[in-house]
């Protein structure tokens, strides 16, 4: 017997609100179209809850508990104080592009006097133009994941990439989301990568707030394609406020010999949940996929990732920590389906939670689905606390209490940071992780 599940008050307001948006939304020719189609593919699965094995843990129907209306486009305040918030988490050696309320802000932005062989474009230049075929494409994902095809039905601006064959990037990319603060609200991007073959670049995303956002939506995503020979490094930090609600979904092909070394820091909104598809298109590609979430209060941050091993003679590595405080609760799956004709598939993957408090929460769940009989694959996962003995050892050699936590947790964490090849950017994510510990009780 089938059972219709009635709506949620979200999922209504949330249906009231792309009524609203669509007009202002912008795209011509075929787009309009293609967001109808994806926003009806969202309705027809509905808000994700825990009757849904993918977000067991997190349950949208209760975690996302008001729909706030669209961002309208940023103004002179907003944009300046998007500056402010920009200057405090600067990255030198780097070419911006910064989006303020989800719109791109080109005078915060580095567009002039692009290298050789990249090229950037704007979301919205894309919708509005006349390449049906790249449209076609920014919507292609929106049929399977309900919040892949609501971000697709809404999304607003972006940045659209495209790194030529043979070209290496000589400075990291850096797409700073910024929630100027103006007034709460939602925002909807989605950016697309296109590195070309034997290419190389570097991509840092950063999510932060202005001074005085504080309870904001996030809704983006990010498709990248990574071209025969290619090596992607990919660095996210997600310092959004203290009430935000950050959703972020990546769709990652590799074709053959590629590389892709991706590590994500999480510390700063109430709810998120990163969601990944790494899918192997051509043989002998690598993926390392690295990540570490510092939760404390009553955060809830998840990270599902789906690796698929589809051709043969690919490798992947899978290391993620949690560190949870007080009520605060992490989430991770990790999924790895080796197809049939997927042979000398070797992956592996591990998961650890570091429990601070009685009430801390951390559920881990990997899964190998392997459909191929030559293989090497392997996943673990363990859930724990501070050793008492460390902790005294450490005492007993003048250290306070506090000290003696943060050098250990440093040391549990360090295992996935020193997964980012840059030393620049690692001593980036450490400061990041130290702010973290510095602000904790």
């Amino acid at each position: 017997m089938n059972v219709a599940l009635a709506k949620a008050e979200p999922e209504r307001a949330l249906s009231d609100a792309f009524t609203v948006a669509r007009d202002r939304l912008p795209g011509n020719g075929q787009v309009g179209e293609f967001r109808r189609q994806a926003f009806e593919s969202y309705e027809r699965m509905g808000l994700p809850h825990r009757r849904i094995e993918d977000w067991k843990y997190t349950d949208l129907r209760v975690l996302m508990r008001e729909v706030l209306p669209l961002a309208p486009e940023p103004d002179a305040a907003a944009l300046k104080n998007g500056g402010a918030a920009l200057k405090l988490h600067a990255i030198s050696g780097v070419r911006r592009l910064v989006l303020v309320d989800g719109v791109l802000a080109p005078r915060l932005s580095d567009l002039p006097d692009l290298e050789q062989g990249l090229r950037v474009r704007t979301l919205r230049e894309v919708l509005e133009g006349a390449d049906a075929a790249l449209q076609a494409e920014l919507f292609a994902p929106d049929t399977s994941n309900p919040m892949v095809a609501l971000n697709g039905a809404m999304m607003t601006d972006g940045v659209i990439i495209e790194v030529a064959d043979g070209a290496t990037l000589s400075q990291p990319l850096h797409v700073v989301h910024i929630a100027s603060g103006a007034r709460p609200a939602a925002m909807f991007t989605r950016s697309l990568l296109k590195l070309g073959s034997n290419a190389g670049a570097t991509l840092v995303e950063s999510y932060i707030a202005g001074e005085g956002a504080k309870a904001y939506q996030v809704h983006d995503s990010l498709i990248i394609s990574i071209g025969d020979g290619a090596r992607l490094d990919h660095v996210r930090l997600v310092e959004d406020s203290r009430e935000s609600f950050n959703i972020s979904s990546a769709l990652v092909t590799l074709g053959a010999k590629a590389h892709f070394n991706t590590f994500g820091l999480t510390s700063g909104p109430n709810v998120s949940r990163y969601q990944a598809v790494i899918a192997f298109a051509g043989e002998g590609s690598q993926v390392h996929a690295n990540g570490v979430s510092l939760l404390n209060g009553r955060q809830h941050a998840d990270s599902t990732l789906l690796l698929d091993h589809a051709v043969p003679n690919c490798q992947s590595r899978e290391i993620f920590r949690s560190v949870v405080d007080d009520r605060g609760h992490s989430v991770f799956q990790g999924r790895i389906i080796v197809r049939p004709d997927a042979q000398k598939t070797d992956a592996k993957m591990m998961t650890r939670a570091l429990l601070l408090s009685d009430e801390a929460e951390a559920d881990n769940k990997p899964e190998l689905e392997i459909f191929a009989d030559d293989v090497t694959c392997g996943h673990g996962a363990t859930t724990g606390a501070l050793d008492e003995s460390l902790l005294f050892y450490l005492r007993a050699r003048g250290l306070s209490e506090k000290e003696a936590q943060a050098l250990l947790i440093q040391a549990f964490v360090g295992e996935a940071i020193e997964s980012i090849a840059s030393d620049a950017l690692r001593e980036l994510v450490i400061s990041a992780g130290r702010r973290w510990l510095d602000a904790r009780g």
